[in-house]
């Protein structure tokens, strides 16, 4: 890959802009190689006139807080991009509706609301992930998920165009929405319902204390591994896994979290393959035992 009118672009942009950058650190697993290119763009602006010189000429994968990818032990080729915090503001579009910068932690939008005294995204203070990555994901927990609240998001093509997309023009689904891989969301806007302060942090902190009783939390891990399946059994997929696979199971530093069996942890210094194979050691287990395909909710970033 020709980057000398990358480096042109970082040197006129003085842009943080990198090249074969340590991506490790970069995701909550801290596993991965390195990235040919890095790109952390300041503002728009700057985004835009990247993606006009990169002019497709390699992958690009767009990383949120990095909760839930799991990147190769090898070389990415093609660019990372991590928006920065200047895509992370919060503002009332109207008394119940908020504008959120897709770099925005959902944590923050949700203490936003309870200072605004807005309900409906309490179940938000619960997922350690950027708005960006709960719109991919279509996350949610606890009943409500992003389509719930959604009312439409500002992307931007690889080309560099951007558009605006209502929420009733996407289809969602469980834990994936189906658009356009090729959309980089800058923002989005939601829509809650006007509600009492005390009552809507008494949810959040209710929430946050079933969160914290059940899942692991201060480890390298990636949130839920499997996706619970959907209209092939009523358990859920840390039950199967329970079910299906030995306790103290491990493949190097890869194994499975004492307090929920959905979440693998790298307790030192895990390679991919590692967790790789534990992850393909449990799928396989479940199906063989249960008769039930588990599908991953983790992304692996090849």
């Amino acid at each position: 890959m020709d980057i000398k009118d990358l480096e042109n672009f970082k040197n006129k942009y003085n842009s943080d802009l990198f090249f074969n950058f340590d991506i490790k650190k970069l995701n909550w697993f801290n596993i991965g190689g390195k990235s040919k290119i890095f790109f952390k763009p300041k503002n728009l602006i700057e985004l835009k006139q990247f993606l006009k010189i990169y002019n497709n000429r390699g992958k690009i994968f767009i990383l949120g807080m990095g909760s839930n990818v799991l990147f190769k032990d090898t070389i990415y080729e093609g660019v990372i991009i991590k928006l920065s915090n200047n895509f992370s503001t919060l503002s009332k579009l109207k008394p119940n509706t908020i504008i959120a910068g897709s770099a925005c932690s959902q944590k923050k939008l949700s203490e936003y609301a309870l200072e605004n005294e807005i309900s409906g995204f309490e179940f938000m203070y619960c997922i350690p992930g950027s708005v960006g990555g709960g719109l991919q994901m279509n996350s949610g927990c606890f009943g409500t998920e992003f389509k719930d609240k959604l009312i439409s998001l500002q992307c931007i093509d690889t080309n560099g165009n951007i558009k605006i997309i209502p929420s009733n023009k996407i289809t969602f689904k469980y834990r994936k929405i189906d658009l356009n891989e090729n959309l980089i969301f800058l923002s989005a806007t939601f829509e809650g319902n006007l509600s009492n302060k005390n009552k809507i942090k008494n949810l959040m902190e209710e929430l946050k204390i079933k969160k914290n009783n059940s899942q692991p939390s201060k480890i390298k891990t990636g949130g839920s591994t499997f996706k619970n399946p959907i209209d092939q059994t009523t358990k859920k997929a840390w039950e199967l896994i329970k079910a299906s696979v030995p306790k103290n199971i491990n493949f190097g530093d890869a194994c499975i979290s004492k307090k929920h069996s959905n979440f693998f942890v790298n307790k030192n210094n895990a390679t991919f393959e590692e967790m790789y194979s534990l992850i393909n050691f449990v799928k396989k287990n479940v199906k063989d035992k249960t008769g039930v395909n588990i599908n991953l909710e983790i992304k692996i970033v090849e």
